[in-house]
């Protein structure tokens, strides 16, 4: 569902961006320092555990700030989180860009539900956004949710296809529903395409603050322990993690499917790319950029906005030949798809 309302925006600010977050996070702004004709500064993303350079999910959302500040021609800051910060370090980082006058505010990822709440209520003429959480209901507030699912069962369908030893494997971040959904996906996807491949799934650790998103190391070993065990595909959900899955397969000749973004393209990941098979995408960018051009035109998004297979917001990339080229996939994968949006499959969450 979408929900559309009409908000005042936000004043402008009377601080120093960098001072106000020297305390809770790095900052990088863009642009000049003064308003637009609409009387506000422009979108401003809050990253997520991993921040920027991650490859996959903050790198995303960074694409979409880069092309809102290209279009629109106005000031724009991203934010670095910090170790071990706490929900209150969150909010006071959100409050200090709505403060500054950008607009909209956006936290990268659902940790950051509490911090919206919280700063959204402060600051009712501001509009918030947060990625991947369905649960902040305000008139303020739009919920950038995805179907992550879906892009997961087409990535099942890809390893049950090019698998040769019948193992593959699944090696999520952090033990949390979100990527909860990755895996029911994946899982579902290998077993309605070829029901004797053994799955291995695995999550890196219980909570973010273990590293679970940002710990190559930890995403390297998991994979190693899958490919003993005769794994030749992996499908990584694990943002930072992810980046060890992919190097480890690629050391053990095998084949990686990447995350969020397409890692194929990634220029920090080319040393291993003929080993990122596909990667299943969610277009993290399109929905920042959809969040601030709406603001941009005065009718601010709000509630649950739902990028899935039928928007084509969540989806496979093809940039790698031998994916793009391997009929029996393509074949599999796009009867999947057609399944899956006329409701004739119905993925599973968990």
């Amino acid at each position: 569902m979408r929900r559309v309302t009409r908000i005042a925006l936000a004043g402008t600010a009377t601080a120093s961006l960098a001072l106000a977050l020297s305390a809770c996070g790095g900052t990088s702004t863009s642009g000049s320092s003064s308003t637009d004709s609409k009387g506000h500064k422009g979108l401003a993303i809050a990253y997520d555990v991993g921040g920027k350079g991650d490859q996959s999910f903050n790198d995303a959302a960074f694409e979409g700030l880069k092309k809102a500040k290209s279009e629109f021609k106005y000031a724009t800051a991203d934010v670095e989180p910090t170790d071990g910060e706490t929900d209150a370090d969150k909010t006071q980082r959100l409050v200090s860009l709505a403060k500054q006058g950008y607009n909209p505010v956006i936290g990268i990822g659902y940790a950051y539900g509490p911090a919206v709440k919280a700063a959204a209520a402060k600051f009712p003429n501001t509009t918030f956004g947060i990625v991947d959480d369905s649960t902040v209901e305000a008139k303020n507030v739009a919920d950038l949710v995805f179907s992550e699912q879906e892009a997961s069962y087409l990535a099942g369908v890809t390893a049950a296809k090019a698998t040769k030893s019948n193992v593959v494997g699944f090696v999520g971040g952090v033990d949390v529903p979100l990527i909860h959904k990755f895996q029911a996906g994946f899982e579902q996807g290998v077993k309605d395409t070829k029901p004797g491949v053994k799955v291995f799934s695995q999550y890196l650790t219980q909570t973010a603050q273990e590293g679970g998103f940002s710990s190559p190391d930890k995403g390297k070993t998991a994979a190693e322990g899958q490919i003993e065990k005769k794994a030749d595909v992996v499908y990584a959900a694990a943002g930072l993690s992810g980046q060890g899955v992919i190097e480890a397969a690629s050391a053990k000749k095998v084949l990686a499917i990447g995350v969020d973004s397409d890692q194929y393209l990634q220029e920090a990941l080319a040393q291993y790319k003929d080993s990122i098979l596909t990667s299943a995408t969610k277009d993290v960018a399109k929905a920042v950029y959809n969040l601030a051009k709406s603001v941009e035109d005065g009718k601010p998004e709000s509630g649950i906005v739902r990028g899935d297979l039928k928007s084509g917001e969540v989806g496979l990339a093809d940039s790698n030949p031998a994916y793009k080229s391997n009929t029996a996939i393509q074949d599999a994968v796009k009867a999947a798809q057609e399944k899956i949006i006329s409701g004739a499959i119905k993925v599973k969450t968990s």
